[in-house]
């Protein structure tokens, strides 16, 4: 049987990717007996669904597009971050 924090995961997991048939069945059982995390896997589908909508509106409306040059600033900043957190201990 999963733990909470299992549990937690593969909902988390599964946004990303398709959980194994024995993962799906760990969690299924695991969301029928515990509430909280079924109200998570609640919350977090909610929160997909939402962003989903909200990503297939933005690309329908050019105006809620940022400019492709804060698209660059962007990634730059975050290849930098990304950069210099792997030399730090």
């Amino acid at each position: 049987m999963l733990t909470c924090k299992q549990a937690s995961e593969l909902v988390s997991q599964s946004l990303d990717r398709s959980l194994t048939r024995s993962e799906r069945w760990s969690l299924r059982f695991h969301l029928l007996i515990c509430v909280a995390c079924a109200r998570f896997n609640r919350q977090l589908a909610s929160i997909q669904a939402v962003m989903n909508k909200w990503l297939s509106d933005t690309e329908r409306n050019e105006h809620l597009q940022l400019p492709l040059q804060a698209k660059l600033r962007m990634s730059q900043a975050l290849e930098s971050e990304i950069a210099a957190s792997r030399h730090r201990p």
